[in-house]
C-alpha cells in the first residue's frame, strides 16, 4: 500500500530548513519583541489585555499578536514553518499537535514548571510528547452541549427538564429520537411522529448537521459513540491502533446519520463548512436544536430574535453522558526569534493571572479553576447560564469526558476518514466499509 502522507513535503522542506536555510527574521520578531498568533477573532481583545499587563511587568518587551481566520491560520503556519517566518509562540490545537512535535517544529516547554494540577483534569497531561517532553502550556477548554430554539421546544412542549434528561440508543434512538423526531416540521404542518409526516419536504428539522465530522466527529457524533462506550483508539493518548471497526462505533454512527435519512436531521446536502454550519441553520430558523461547542456559546446567544438555551448531552447506552473535551495550548516554535522572551510570554498566558482577566471577558473557559469560574461569572452577568459546558467537567459520577484522538499522522487519518465519513453520510454507504478505512489508518500507524 502506497503511505499516505499529506504533510511529507512539508516535512521534507523542514528537514532541509532545519539544517541549512538561511532564516529570516520570525514573524518580524526582534530581541525586544515577542510574536504571537491565535485565530479567535474574539478572544484577541482579552489577550490584548494580558499583553499590556505582561509589558508592563516586562518593561522592554513587547508582544505583537497577529489575527487570523481558522482556515488561514493553519495555512499561513505551515508555510511560514517552511519560509523561516514562523512566529515565536502560536496557538496549538491537539489535532495539529502530534503531526507539529513529529517533524520537531516545537520547543520543548518542560523548563516552565508547569504543574499539571494547577488546571482543569487531563489539559495539561495532553501536551506531553511521545518523547516525554512538554510542547503546550494549558491555555482554556471547551466541552459540546445541545443548543436549542426556546420557542420551538415550548411549541412541542419539551420542558428544558426533559430536554435536560433525554438518553438514546442505537436500536430506537431513545428518548433523544423523540424529541429529535417532535421538533421536525414538514412544510404541511406535520411533526416527524404524527401520521403523513413528509421527510422530503422538511420546514424545520429537529437537528441541524455539522457535516460527516470527519475522524473525529466532535460536534457531531462523538457525544453517541462515546456514551455507547467506544474510544478512538487503543490508549488514552498516543494509540497505535484506530477502532472505527468497532462494532459500538458503527452501530452508533448508523443510527445517527440514520436521522438523515429518516428527515430528523438536516441532510449532508445542506450544510457547507464556510457558510451553512449548524449555528447557521439555527440562525435561520431551519433547526430547532443543534450540537456545538463551548466556542459557540456567544455567537449562539447573539442571534437576533432568538431565545437560545442549552442542554446536557444525552445520556447513552452505558449509562453516562460524554462530551469531549478539548483544550488548547500555546506553543514556542523551535526556530523563534525570541525564545527567552517567548518563554516568559508562554509562562506568564499559562498563569492564573492571566487566565482570570481571559475568563472575565466570558469568551472562552480558561485552563485554570479561577479562570474558568471568572469565566462562569462573566456569562452570568450577560444572561447566560453555561451549565450545559461546566457540568461533565465537573460530575464525573454522570458524565465522561474524552479528548480528541492523539496520535502520530494525524493528516492521514483525516484524509481517510473524510471522505469515508461523507459517503456514508451523504451518499448512503454501509458503515462497514469503515473496516477497510480503519486497516487502512493502523497500517499507516503500524509504519
Amino acid at each position: 500500500m502506497t503511505r499516505l502522507r499529506t504533510l511529507t513535503a512539508l516535512a521534507g522542506a523542514l528537514a532541509l530548513c532545519l539544517t541549512g536555510c538561511a532564516r529570516g527574521g520570525s514573524a518580524g520578531s526582534s530581541s525586544n519583541t515577542v510574536t504571537y498568533w491565535l485565530w479567535d477573532s474574539n478572544q484577541q481583545p482579552a489577550y490584548q489585555a494580558c499583553a499590556k499587563d505582561f509589558e508592563k511587568q516586562n518593561p522592554g518587551l513587547h508582544v505583537r499578536i497577529t489575527q487570523l481566520g481558522w482556515d488561514d491560520y493553519w495555512t499561513k503556519l505551515t508555510a511560514s514553518f517552511i519560509a523561516g517566518t514562523e512566529p515565536d509562540v502560536f496557538t496549538d490545537h491537539i489535532q495539529k499537535f502530534g503531526q507539529f512535535a513529529d517533524l520537531k517544529v516545537l520547543e520543548p516547554l518542560d523548563d516552565l514548571g508547569i504543574d499539571e494540577s494547577a488546571y482543569q483534569p487531563g489539559l495539561a497531561a495532553n501536551w506531553m510528547g511521545q518523547d516525554g517532553h512538554r510542547y503546550g502550556a494549558p491555555k482554556d477548554w471547551d466541552t459540546v452541549a445541545l443548543f436549542y430554539n426556546k420557542k420551538m421546544t415550548d411549541a412541542a412542549g419539551l420542558t428544558a427538564d426533559r430536554l435536560n434528561d433525554l438518553a438514546w440508543n442505537p436500536e430506537d434512538g431513545g428518548t433523544f429520537e423523540k424529541a429529535i423526531a417532535h421538533l421536525t416540521v414538514d412544510k404541511n404542518g406535520k411533526r416527524g411522529d404524527e401520521p403523513g409526516f413528509d421527510k422530503n419536504n422538511v420546514k424545520v428539522y429537529g437537528l441541524a448537521t455539522n457535516g460527516g465530522g470527519d475522524g473525529d466527529g466532535q460536534t457531531q457524533w462523538s457525544t453517541f459513540a462515546a456514551s455507547a462506550g467506544w474510544s478512538y483508539t487503543d490508549k488514552k493518548r498516543w494509540g497505535t491502533k484506530y477502532r472505527y471497526d468497532s462494532p459500538a462505533f458503527q452501530s452508533s454512527i448508523k443510527w445517527y446519520f440514520g436521522l438523515a435519512k429518516k428527515g430528523y436531521m438536516a441532510p449532508f446536502t445542506d450544510y457547507n463548512s464556510q457558510s451553512n454550519q449548524a449555528n447557521t441553520q439555527v440562525a435561520a430558523d431551519k433547526a430547532a436544536t443543534a450540537f456545538d461547542g463551548a466556542w459557540m456559546i456567544s455567537t449562539y446567544a447573539g442571534f437576533k430574535g432568538l431565545d437560545m438555551r442549552t442542554a446536557v448531552t444525552p445520556e447513552g447506552p452505558t449509562g453516562k453522558r460524554a462530551t469531549m473535551m478539548n483544550g488548547l495550548a500555546d506553543s514556542i516554535t523551535k526556530n523563534a526569534r525570541n525564545k527567552e522572551g517567548a518563554r516568559k510570554w508562554v509562562k506568564y498566558l499559562s498563569s492564573d493571572e492571566c487566565q482570570k482577566t481571559v475568563g472575565g471577558y466570558g469568551i472562552v473557559f480558561p485552563a485554570t479553576p479561577d479562570g474558568t469560574a471568572a469565566a462562569v461569572a462573566a456569562y452570568k452577568k450577560k444572561g447566560i447560564d453555561v451549565t450545559a459546558f461546566t457540568k461533565p467537567v465537573a460530575d464525573k459520577e454522570d458524565f465522561a469526558t474524552f479528548s480528541y484522538p492523539i496520535t502520530n499522522y494525524a493528516a492521514d487519518v483525516y484524509a481517510l476518514m473524510h471522505p469515508a465519513m461523507q459517503d456514508i453520510f451523504g451518499n448512503g454507504k454501509s458503515v462497514t466499509g469503515l473496516d477497510r478505512t480503519n486497516d487502512q489508518i493502523n497500517l499507516i500507524l503500524s509504519q
